[in-house]
């Protein structure tokens, strides 16, 4: 069954043979991809290959994987976020990525709350990470607001010769008695 989250202005759910224009738009934009990924797609049909060894085989492997964001007023792509296992650190990741005329409009903040609640509820995860590249500094702030903190630096295959910074956060709910928080 899919999974379908509705944010308030996006729709989250998972990719498509259909989104693959967005899909390589997202992976391709060198503004877009600057802290995230270390070159761009080349083309649509590598876009493919990289839609199929990456959200498909999460979808098929572990079950979930990044959704892609419906931007409602208009039904585009706009955008990715949600949680993915990530074997090289052996944990689940939380990310995000929109194209440029969406940021600061606090969509990241938005699919990231819906995607720790989807990883908390429906998931059962304990725990979530977010890599943020040192210089990225609004996605920091993202994350930060979205309840995690600095844990520790690491090496990442996806940015060679950066030291990224590992944000991580409990998901466990805090135990409250007589119904306060």
């Amino acid at each position: 069954m899919e999974t379908v989250i509705d944010t308030g202005r996006l729709v989250l759910r998972r990719f498509t043979t259909d989104d693959l224009d967005a899909f390589y738009e997202l992976g391709s934009r060198p503004e877009i991809i600057r802290y995230a990924q270390a070159t761009p797609l080349a083309s649509r049909e590598q876009a493919l290959e990289f839609m199929k060894a990456a959200p498909f085989h999460d979808y098929a492997t572990y079950g979930y994987g990044r959704f892609a964001c419906v931007w409602k007023a208009t039904g585009a792509v706009i955008g990715f976020s949600g949680v993915k296992y990530v074997p090289e650190i052996e944990d689940t990741e939380l990310g995000y990525r929109f194209l440029p005329e969406f940021w600061g409009r606090g969509l990241a903040t938005e699919a990231g709350a819906a995607s720790i609640e989807f990883a908390r509820s429906t998931l059962g995860l304990g725990r979530l990470v977010a890599m943020v590249h040192p210089d990225n500094v609004a996605s920091a702030r993202v994350v930060t607001k979205l309840g995690f903190s600095v844990e520790k630096k690491l090496r990442y295959s996806g940015l060679p010769g950066v030291d990224i910074d590992l944000f991580a956060r409990s998901l466990a709910t805090p135990r409250c008695a007589a119904g306060v928080p």
